[in-house]
């Protein structure tokens, strides 16, 4: 592997995340929550039990901060419930609502035809391979 082959494929893989964002951010699905708002509804709607916010930032693309203000708000608007983490009393994990969950939901619904459409270009077989390199790349990451 050289060093531009790898740069190359990253530029290829950051215009492509650009690109879909800008596209997915132009529906009108995100009347009731932000891109932002929902990317940490369906993170812990995928979560089996609540999480920390730390946590949760793995998964989500902003700082500590910003992700903690915007859960406070998800929290205010009912979204979102905080409960007390039983391994350390100096940690809080938050978890969806139903309300939440609903709303995820109902967004998820749209966003995922959207997706779908994105993607269309690609062939099963594409596809397959798609989700595969950008498994490995992420199950490194964290091995690292």
């Amino acid at each position: 592997m050289t060093a531009k082959l790898a740069n190359d494929a990253w530029e290829g893989v950051l215009t492509a995340h650009a690109v879909l964002m800008r596209r997915f951010a132009e529906t009108d699905v995100w009347k009731d929550a932000s891109i932002r708002e929902y990317d940490v509804l369906y993170t812990l709607s995928k979560c089996v039990e609540p999480q920390r916010i730390t946590d949760l930032g793995q998964y989500v693309l902003l700082s500590q901060p910003a992700l903690s203000r915007l859960v406070d708000r998800l929290v205010e608007r009912g979204l979102v419930s905080r409960c007390e983490d039983a391994a350390d009393a100096r940690a809080v994990r938050v978890a969806l609502t139903d309300s939440g969950r609903e709303l995820q939901r109902s967004i998820g619904r749209v966003h995922a035809l959207d997706v779908a459409a994105a993607m269309s270009p690609l062939t099963d077989e594409e596809l397959t391979t798609l989700a595969c390199l950008t498994a490995k790349l992420v199950s490194r990451k964290e091995r690292s």
